[in-house]
């Protein structure tokens, strides 16, 4: 299986979380595009939730990690472009669970949430995962149809 290529970006408050993120998936061999933020000045975090879904949504990049503070905000914002799947994990359940079951594109994380070695497991596990299809497909396929008509059907 190719490795995927990844996009990865922040706000102020997850710059450092972001920096061992790409390094570690770089000395993995990973093909990393690092967005920003570079450093801790304050940066709107749905700006750089839009790059990396941009990324991703264009087909530069496969898959995307964006950071704040809760992970919380730059889901919110990432999951307003379409094709975007954004989910919030704050440990490897969560996150092997976003990719089996829910075909997530991009994992978010918060700084001020958890840990740098948690984080960094939580990576590994999403990036092993694989969707797994069948009725997740299902579901995914009704979640792209909410993009298309913005409506809900009873």
């Amino acid at each position: 299986m190719k490795q995927p290529r990844l996009a990865v970006g922040c706000d102020h408050a997850a710059v450092a979380m972001k920096d061992d993120i790409v390094r570690d998936l770089r000395g993995a061999g990973l093909q990393v595009e690092d967005v920003g933020a570079f450093n801790q000045d304050s940066v709107d975090y749905p700006d750089f939730a839009a790059l990396v879904a941009a990324r991703v949504t264009s087909g530069a990049a496969d898959l995307g990690i964006a950071l704040c503070g809760t992970g919380i905000g730059v889901a919110i914002a990432a999951n307003k472009i379409r094709g975007v799947r954004a989910a919030v994990c704050h440990d490897v359940t969560t996150a092997r669970l976003s990719r089996q079951h829910n075909d997530a594109n991009v994992l978010c994380m918060g700084a001020r949430i958890i840990g740098p070695a948690v984080a960094a497991d939580i990576v590994k596990e999403w990036l092993a995962a694989d969707f797994e299809g069948g009725r997740h497909k299902r579901r995914v396929e009704k979640i792209e149809a909410l993009e298309a008509t913005q409506t809900v059907k009873r």
